[in-house]
């Protein structure tokens, strides 16, 4: 049976280990402590834990500040706090001086539910993608939050790590192999390539079984880092398949979609058909209701391949 974390717990769990290896290693939440999973880190390490209250900005400028003097920080909040209310701070103290921040936002996408569209961040990565300076990280599932935050602890600069509230398939064993900047092949085919990140990766796997039942061979390419963009897979999929589907929980516009048609065009046109959060903000609702609503579904990304394909025929 497929075991379900959430990227949040596998986050906390993984920030609490650090904190026993690298003494450097400071953290800062904004009054969610419980929500984002730092409160594991607070328990262990209290001397490293800063409790900013509900003050986003504050704590972006609190952690440019203790990164300034040598210090590795994580700051966390929910993802539409972290690069909507702070996104000034998190623009000017943290990735112009390519200051050593992490920004390890939770509850991102329309999987946060019922708290409806005022909470739920489908901006984030537009926003976080186009700092200069800023590392994006989107993981699927809990062992590449692991390997995400590690990473995140070892590169010096910002990084901004997209992280969800549901709990989501585990898709990778405990040893896999990630690289940041290279995209994970998850299934060879030669028809189409769907490229999707974050809790998307388990429903573009769906869809490529059901496609091969119908006799088409789909790629699928898990893109966790969004910046910097695996440019040669792309390009890779755009050339030997002919025909991309971009998947994720996010606005169509600014996020992973509009990442890989920057890449297509200057480098190897070939159709592309986004499948995401249309121009529009969410609503209240459970978590898969949501994605059913907003056309996140398996069957959506089948289609969307179907006819991908016709138009590289066409």
């Amino acid at each position: 049976m497929t075991k379900m974390i959430a990227t949040r717990v596998a986050y906390g769990e993984a920030l609490a280990e650090l904190g026993g290896i690298n003494s450097d290693i400071v953290v800062l939440d904004a009054d969610l402590s419980g929500s984002t999973k730092t409160a594991g880190f607070a328990s262990k390490y209290p001397e490293r834990f800063i409790q900013m209250g509900i003050a986003e900005a504050d704590m972006m400028g609190t952690a440019a500040g203790l990164a300034a003097t040598g210090k590795t920080a994580f700051a966390s909040t929910f993802a539409v706090f972290a690069t909507g209310r702070a996104f000034d701070q998190v623009r000017q103290s943290i990735a112009a001086p390519g200051l050593n921040v992490k920004i390890c936002a939770t509850h991102a996408g329309l999987t946060v539910g019922e708290d409806g569209g005022s909470h739920q961040s489908i901006e984030d990565i537009a926003l976080m993608r186009v700092l200069p300076n800023m590392t994006v990280i989107v993981p699927s599932d809990a062992v590449q939050t692991g390997w995400a935050v590690r990473i995140a602890a070892e590169q010096k600069g910002p990084f901004y790590l997209r992280l969800g509230r549901a709990s989501v398939p585990t898709l990778y064993d405990e040893d896999a192999d990630f690289e940041l900047g290279k995209a994970k092949t998850l299934r060879e085919g030669q028809d189409v390539t769907i490229i999707a990140c974050g809790v998307m990766v388990s429903r573009a796997l769906e869809a490529a079984d059901r496609l091969e039942e119908r006799g088409i061979r789909a790629r699928v390419l898990d893109m966790h880092t969004i910046k910097p963009l695996d440019e040669e897979a792309v390009r890779a999929a755009a050339v030997e398949t002919g025909a991309i589907v971009t998947v994720e929980e996010h606005s169509v516009i600014g996020g992973l979609g509009g990442a890989v048609c920057e890449t297509v065009c200057s480098r190897a046109p070939a159709p592309v058909i986004r499948v995401g959060v249309a121009d529009m903000f969410g609503k209240s609702g459970k978590p898969d209701e949501l994605l059913e609503a907003y056309g996140l579904t398996v069957e959506n990304i089948s289609f969307a391949a179907k006819r991908a394909i016709e138009m590289k025929r066409a």
